[in-house]
């Protein structure tokens, strides 16, 4: 059977849907997987990963999708799409391929996201996120300050106290000390060697546990029944924590792995 997974989503959306995107590709003989370009790196387990956007996917409504594209999807068995959802234009474009549609989004109901989307495809539920990487011990803490939104940080000068009684390591930002990567594969590598990880409700703390990466999440108006890291050491906090509480929480982690 040849099956063709498309996730849509920002870094953390895919990230914890890669347990039922790794489900539903093993069941397959041939698999592809079509995800946001950043997160191509950190998918594993399917015969191909593409860039949504180099597929031309998005012309398939506008009916100006190459012929190609339609002889490619008509070679699908089987086709799982988050993309699309709630467009009929999209949906009707499709009509005629084998195409099972899932929301892009938990519901109300309070599961877990990873569970959630493990059961869209069917699967048993209870595993993590993984992505494969080499796993270095570079000893070091490293620290993401931001999200995507202003109300799930915890305040920029407590993060900057926090780092410097720990010598984090930031990993974004230009100034000396802190590094921006670009590619979310050598994101990746990078916060494999880490000892421990501190950041806010964000993609890349998911990205953090996902790697084995001991984690202190702070959490502030998102479900973390829904949204909490899975991964070995999560420890969630919420962000009125003080820096005293917070450093307390990274070298109990710290701790955990040795």
């Amino acid at each position: 059977m040849r099956r063709l997974l498309i996730r849509p989503g920002a870094i953390g959306d895919v990230i914890v849907s890669l347990p039922a995107l790794e489900a539903a590709a093993t069941e397959a003989g041939y698999s592809e997987v079509w995800v946001p370009g950043a997160t191509v790196p950190l998918v594993g387990l399917a015969n191909r990963v593409r860039s949504l956007a180099s597929t031309g996917l998005d012309l398939l409504e506008l009916g100006l999708a190459p012929e190609a594209l339609l002889d490619h999807l008509r070679s699908f068995d089987s086709i799982y799409s988050w993309y699309g959802t709630a467009r009929e234009e999209f949906r009707a474009a499709v009509s005629r391929l084998p195409v099972r549609f899932f929301p892009a989004l938990p519901g109300d109901g309070g599961e877990h996201a990873v569970d959630y989307y493990l059961g869209q495809v069917g699967a048993t539920k209870g595993d993590r996120p993984r992505v494969r990487v080499e796993r270095w011990n570079g000893g070091f803490v490293a620290v993401h300050p931001f999200s995507g939104s202003a109300r799930k940080n915890w305040p920029l000068d407590r993060f900057v106290e926090l780092t410097n009684r720990l010598s984090g390591e930031w990993c974004e930002g230009p100034e000396p000390g802190r590094y921006r990567f670009d590619d979310l594969g050598e994101l990746a590598r990078w916060l494999a060697g880490a000892a421990a990880y501190v950041g806010n409700d964000s993609g890349i703390t998911h990205l953090a546990a996902a790697v084995g990466t001991p984690v202190v999440a702070l959490f502030g108006p998102s479900d973390p029944k829904v949204w909490e890291p899975r991964g070995p050491f999560i420890k969630r906090m919420n962000l009125t924590a003080g820096v005293d509480e917070v450093e307390r929480a990274v070298l109990d982690c710290m701790r955990c792995v040795h």
